[in-house]
């Protein structure tokens, strides 16, 4: 009986060790620096994903995570696809995306998730192969708010303007401006919309570039918004080489490190943003939980600013879509509360 009761005594024992030893293990697998996130950018060199990078570099410090940021010096979608692949070959277990063409970017963004890797993307509400898109606002009111509180008014709500997208394909500059035209035409029926959607590729020198053409041959444009960071900057450069900064309004997405030289000068009125550091936070830590199987819901709080009480919403082709509220409006008179 004894004998009996000892052999119980060390099964009892070899199973809680065995326990103990797989919540030792457990504890190991869950430990952050074990993971890989990787975020791909539109293209590098440029403030805005210089910004986004340092949005990384914190969440990697904060939490141990070996987390990093890459992308292509152009902002080719072909070359993001390859950057994704590189991240996938280097064995990443999670990618957060800011596509330039998110249909682009479907089949390889379809191949992670096949491969276990959680996809996180950003500006891409529209996409179909994300486990989760994660928005800094709702793009249709953010493109709304350009023309019922800035564009409009300015105008007096007539005369002719002009918009401006980094790309054609690129789902959230498309989404602002097409809000922004449909405010405009229901509100303000006496401004009128010349050459819509000028395609910039993010630069700011074609920005300049067809600016100068659009005044040259139509001198009667007043109004100008941009979408690109490097948007309204190309813009406003043309416009106060011609001398008409005291005539025209000129608004759109961009950063203070950019534009702040045009807001002085009253070249550019007003600047709207999100900061791309929160957003590149964010993007990572959403991508965190979602490798640590924690539960991504409705009203969630996230620790980056502006991205608490999370709405969640499935776009029409049945992908999870997370909103912030996460917009920033500066002008010259506030521009020196933000050093980016």
């Amino acid at each position: 009986m004894k004998k009996k009761l000892m052999s119980l005594i060390l099964a009892a024992g070899m199973i809680v060790s065995t326990l103990a030893g797989a919540v030792t293990v457990a504890a190991e697998e869950a430990d952050n620096s074990d993971f890989t996130i990787v975020t791909i950018v539109k293209l590098t060199g440029v403030a805005w994903f210089d910004r986004m990078e340092e949005g990384v570099n914190k969440f990697a410090e904060d939490t141990g995570v070996d987390a990093y940021q890459i992308g292509d010096t152009t902002a080719d979608p072909a070359a993001q696809v390859q950057k994704i692949r590189e991240a996938m070959d280097a064995g990443a277990d999670a990618i957060c995306v800011v596509p330039n063409s998110t249909e682009s970017l479907e089949e390889v963004l379809k191949e992670a998730r096949e491969k276990g890797i959680v996809v996180i993307t950003h500006e891409a509400s529209d996409v179909t192969n994300a486990d989760y898109d994660i928005e800094a606002f709702d793009n249709a009111a953010y493109g709304k708010h350009f023309m019922e509180e800035q564009l409009g008014p300015m105008m007096g709500g007539k005369g002719k303007y002009t918009t401006y997208v980094g790309s054609l394909t690129a789902t959230s500059h498309n989404e602002w401006v097409d809000a922004s035209v449909a405010y405009q035409e229901e509100n303000y029926p006496d401004m009128e919309l010349v050459s819509n959607k000028n395609e910039t590729t993010e630069d700011s020198e074609n920005a300049y570039n067809i600016t100068k053409q659009l005044l040259q041959s139509d001198p009667d444009i007043i109004g100008f918004q941009g979408s690109a960071m490097t948007d309204i900057p190309g813009a406003a450069r043309a416009i106060e080489e011609m001398g008409l900064q005291d005539s025209t309004f000129c608004i759109g997405t961009s950063l203070v490190s950019v534009a702040g030289q045009y807001l002085e000068t009253g070249a550019i009125d007003m600047i709207s943003f999100w900061d791309p550091a929160l957003a590149g936070y964010a993007m990572n830590e959403l991508a965190l939980k979602m490798l640590k199987g924690e539960a991504i819901e409705d009203g969630m709080d996230l620790e980056a600013e502006g991205y608490q009480g999370l709405l969640l919403k499935q776009n029409d082709k049945g992908a999870n879509v997370l909103y912030g509220q996460a917009w920033i409006d500066v002008n010259k008179d506030n521009m020196g509360d933000y050093d980016f």
